[in-house]
């Protein structure tokens, strides 16, 4: 069973140390899933009223390669304490040139290019306390919570960085960067930016009935549409850290507009209804 807090949170937020490092007061606090340990402990602040739960996506040290992380223990964590909308922003590599370095992107639809990584809870597998899950079969057609959408789109709009308001993220295994060839055929696809951890996130946030949201920043235009080396590490961390300062203020003023967990609608909050999931969800 995972430990929680005695004040549960209400939304989670999966990124980088750049956003909880900007709280005053911060909660530390340890939490075990039935899939293992999270990336890291979660750390409780609030927002504008809202208690919210950050997860470091790689750890705090940044240790954690994107086939690594252990997306189930992180959804289940976040869910565990009590959120049940989630924000998940990340870097990405931009797939046309209009959508250079410092774009923002608030995706509607994901195409997973991961090789490896276990994507569900519900493969039929006895967990270690002996429960089993039903395998289901989840509803993923539109991978992204339309609330959460909104009230990103709008805040950013609000602060004056005009996002994207839609497009397709192409989610890849990692570590490495694309090669031109992948890179000039996703682009080819119709799809917009490229990453590494969007995916298993988003689906395993649906199967525990989550509502998940993606903000991507551009950090650089990918292989395929650039000219000179290709894309380096170093040139996605300087891009995201000279936007990461709006970003989180883009991020806080989504966070505080959001609906109060119990008047969630949407077919986030509603994937499961009628199923038999053979676990109960934390």
């Amino acid at each position: 069973m995972a430990e929680t807090s005695s004040t549960p949170a209400d939304i989670g937020v999966i990124g980088g140390s750049g956003f909880y490092a900007f709280l005053d007061d911060v909660t530390e606090i340890t939490v075990e899933t039935p899939y293992g340990s999270p990336s890291d402990s979660l750390f409780l602040g609030d927002i504008a009223g809202r208690r919210v739960a950050f997860l470091p996506r790689h750890g705090r040290k940044h240790h954690l390669p994107p086939h690594r992380i252990n997306y189930r223990a992180n959804l289940w964590a976040l869910r565990a304490v009590g959120a049940r909308q989630v924000f998940g922003p990340c870097a990405v590599g931009g797939l046309r040139p209009e959508y250079g370095p410092g774009t923002l992107l608030v995706p509607d639809q994901l195409v997973d290019r991961t090789k490896g990584r276990t994507q569900t809870y519900f493969d039929g597998e006895p967990l270690p306390d002996g429960r089993v899950p039903n395998v289901v079969h989840t509803t993923f057609a539109d991978p992204y919570c339309p609330v959460g959408r909104q009230a990103a789109v709008t805040a950013a709009r609000g602060r004056g960085w005009e996002p994207v308001d839609g497009g397709t993220m192409c989610v890849v295994e990692g570590p490495r960067f694309s090669t031109r060839a992948e890179s000039r055929w996703h682009a080819a696809q119709g799809w917009s930016v490229v990453g590494m951890t969007g995916h298993p996130e988003a689906v395993l946030a649906r199967e525990l009935e989550l509502c998940y949201t993606s903000l991507t920043l551009v950090t650089d235009l990918d292989a395929g549409v650039e000219t000179g080396e290709g894309v380096s590490h170093g040139e996605v961390l300087k891009v995201f850290g000279e936007n990461v300062g709006r970003l989180r203020e883009v991020l806080f003023d989504a966070v505080s507009s959001l609906p109060d967990n119990a008047d969630r609608d949407c077919l986030c909050a509603h994937g499961h209804d009628g199923w038999d999931l053979g676990i109960e969800l934390p």
